[in-house]
C-alpha cells in the first residue's frame, strides 16, 4: 500500500512536470514571438511586443518636426518659439489655405513634396499604427496628417482645379524671417485642365486615398477624402501633363521628371481604399506597361514613386490570393524584390555606393533622404514576408530572409541616430550631439527679435548656434567621405524637410516594436 501511494505520487509529479514544461514551452514561444527583434524568421503574431526605447524615443522626437512646420492658426501648440502664421494664405483665391506645412527651412508650401509627405505618413500609420500606439505616438501622427489633409481639401475647390503652391519662391528666398513675421506676397497658384499637372494631382489623390483609410472611423471625413481622391485621379489621368511645365518657376525647386509613376501610385492607393478592380486593372494594364519600368529598380523619393508602388502592390500579391496570379501584378512584386536585393549589402546585386560607415549614398544634396526611404520600404517588405510566412527572396544565386532586410533597415536607422563616424545624431533633438546650426529660419531667429524680410539675414550669417531647437528635424546628412559641416549656410547638409520627416517616422515606426502588419487596410 505504501508502494502504491509512493508510485502514485511519483506519477502525479511526473504529470505536473509535463504540464509545467508544456506551459513553459508555450510561454517561451509566445515571448519569443512577442519580443522578437528580427534575429529569426518566425512570423510575429498578435499585438506589438515591448517598445525598443531607442526607437521609441527617436520616434517621439521625429514627430515634433511636423508641429514646427505647421502653418495657420496653431492648435494645442507645444513649440514655444512657434506661433500663428500665414493666416491670409489663399485669400487671393477666396480660399482658406492657411493650414498645411512649410516645405523645409523656408516658408513655401509646395504641394508636390507636401502630398508625398502625407502619403508616406498615411502608409506608416496604416502599416504600423499599433506600434505607434504602443509607443504613445499614434495620435500625434494622425493629428499631423489631418493638418495636411484639411489643407488638401481646401486646395481642391473644383474637380479640375487644384492649388499646388502658396508663396512666390523668388520673393520668399530673398527673405530671412520668422513665419510669424512674413510680409511678402504669397500668391496661390493652381493647376487646371488648361494648365495640367498630372504628377502633383495624382500624388495628392494618393495622399487623400491613403488618408481616407487612416480616418475611416470618421466616416464623413473619410468619405470626403475619398471623393476628392477619385476626382483628382480622374483629373490627373484625363488632363495629362507635367506641373513643372505648366508652372516653370517650380523647376528650380521641385522639378518633376514624369507623371506616370504618380498615376500608378495613386491608382494603387485607390485600389486599397475602394477594392474597385478598375484601379487594379489600371496598374496592371497598358498604363503599367507604359510607366512601371518593371525589372529596373529605382530610388523612392518625392519625385519617383515606382519603388513605393512596387512594394505597395506586393502587399496585394502577398495577401490577396484571388488576384495574386495576375502576371503583371507579379512583375511589380519581382521588381520590389529587385529593389530589396539592391539594398542588402551581401546581395550579388547590392548597390555599391555606400559610405564606409554603411550608409547608402545616392545624392550629395540631402543625402539621408534615399537611404531612410529605402530602409522604410525594406522594413515593410520584411514584415510582409513574416506575416505571409514567406521564407526567402532570391537575389541571383543567393537568398535572403526577412531578418536580413530588417537588419539593413536597422543599420540605416542606427546610422542616423549616432552609429556613424561623426558619432552624432542627424535627428535634431535626439542624443547628446546633433546639428546646432540647422538651416531653418524660425529656428535661427530669437522669438523676441524684431525682424523683417531684409534685416533677418544677420541670423543666417551668425556664428552663434540656433536659439531655438528644430526638434525632430532630419538634416540633409553627411558627404560620401562621412564629413558633416554644421553651418546654416550649408543647406546641402543642414536643411531639413517635411518629406525627410515622413520617411524617418515611417522607418522608426516599423522598428519601434515588432508585430505582424495587417493583411488588409479595409
Amino acid at each position: 500500500m505504501g508502494k502504491e501511494k509512493k508510485s502514485g505520487g511519483c506519477f502525479g509529479w511526473f504529470i505536473v512536470l509535463i504540464v509545467v514544461g508544456a506551459i513553459a514551452l508555450a510561454l517561451g514561444l509566445t515571448l519569443r514571438n512577442k519580443f522578437h527583434k528580427g534575429g529569426g524568421d518566425a512570423p510575429v503574431p498578435g499585438p506589438p511586443g515591448a517598445v525598443t526605447k531607442k526607437y521609441g524615443d527617436a520616434l517621439e522626437v521625429a514627430l515634433q518636426f511636423f508641429d514646427i512646420q505647421k502653418s495657420g492658426k496653431l492648435e494645442n501648440n507645444e513649440i514655444p518659439w512657434r506661433g500663428d502664421s500665414a493666416l491670409q494664405d489663399g485669400k487671393d483665391a477666396d480660399l482658406d489655405l492657411s493650414k498645411g506645412m512649410y516645405d523645409a527651412g523656408d516658408h513655401m508650401k509646395f504641394q508636390f513634396p507636401m502630398a508625398y509627405t502625407a502619403t508616406v505618413l498615411s502608409w506608416a500609420i496604416l502599416e504600423y499604427g499599433d506600434q505607434m500606439n504602443a509607443a504613445g505616438q499614434l495620435e500625434s501622427a494622425k493629428n499631423s496628417l489631418k493638418w495636411l489633409t484639411d489643407y488638401f481639401i481646401n486646395a481642391h475647390p473644383e474637380p479640375n482645379v487644384l492649388y499646388i503652391q502658396v508663396g512666390d519662391p523668388d520673393l520668399d528666398h530673398k527673405c530671412w524671417d520668422r513665419p510669424e513675421d512674413m510680409t511678402e506676397k504669397r500668391p496661390a497658384i493652381q493647376i487646371n485642365a488648361s494648365s495640367p499637372g498630372s504628377d502633383v494631382a495624382a500624388e495628392t489623390a494618393a495622399a487623400m486615398a491613403a488618408a481616407s483609410l487612416v480616418f475611416k472611423s470618421n466616416s464623413g471625413y473619410s468619405s470626403s477624402l475619398l471623393k476628392h481622391a477619385k476626382e483628382l485621379f480622374t483629373f490627373a489621368d484625363q488632363s495629362r501633363g507635367l506641373y513643372s511645365e505648366s508652372i516653370p518657376e517650380v523647376q528650380t525647386y521641385y522639378n518633376s521628371t514624369g507623371y506616370g509613376d504618380e498615376l500608378l501610385w495613386a491608382a494603387s492607393w485607390l485600389y486599397h481604399a475602394t477594392k474597385d478592380h478598375t484601379y487594379l486593372d489600371y496598374v496592371t494594364g497598358s498604363n503599367g506597361e507604359s510607366y512601371a519600368n518593371w525589372g529596373s529598380p529605382t530610388w523612392f523619393s518625392w519625385d519617383d514613386k515606382r519603388p513605393g508602388t512596387q512594394v505597395l502592390l506586393s502587399r496585394v500579391s502577398f495577401f490577396d490570393s484571388k488576384v495574386a496570379s495576375n502576371a503583371n501584378l507579379q512583375k511589380y512584386k519581382k521588381t520590389a524584390e529587385a529593389v530589396m536585393c539592391g539594398l542588402l549589402p551581401k546581395s550579388p546585386t547590392a548597390t555599391e555606393s555606400r559610405t564606409k560607415g554603411g550608409l547608402l549614398w545616392i545624392s550629395q544634396w540631402n543625402a539621408l533622404q534615399h537611404p531612410v526611404a529605402s530602409a522604410f520600404l525594406a522594413v515593410i517588405y520584411s514584415d510582409y514576408m513574416l506575416t505571409s510566412s514567406t521564407q526567402k527572396i532570391h537575389c541571383d544565386s543567393n537568398s535572403f530572409r526577412a531578418a536580413d532586410l530588417r537588419k539593413f533597415a536597422m543599420s540605416q536607422a542606427n546610422y542616423v541616430l549616432g552609429d556613424n563616424p561623426m558619432k552624432m545624431s542627424y535627428l535634431v533633438g535626439y542624443g547628446d550631439k546633433y546639428s546646432q546650426f540647422v538651416h531653418h529660419r524660425g529656428a535661427s531667429i530669437p522669438v523676441d527679435a524684431t525682424t523683417n524680410c531684409s534685416n533677418g539675414w544677420q541670423w543666417l550669417e551668425s556664428d552663434t548656434p540656433n536659439p531655438n531647437v528644430a526638434t525632430g528635424a532630419l538634416v540633409g546628412g553627411p558627404f560620401l567621405n562621412e564629413t558633416f559641416v554644421d553651418s546654416r549656410n550649408n543647406s546641402m547638409q543642414t536643411e531639413p524637410s517635411t518629406y525627410n520627416s515622413a520617411v524617418i517616422v515611417g522607418l522608426l515606426s516599423g522598428l519601434v516594436t515588432t508585430s505582424s502588419v495587417v493583411t488588409s487596410f479595409t
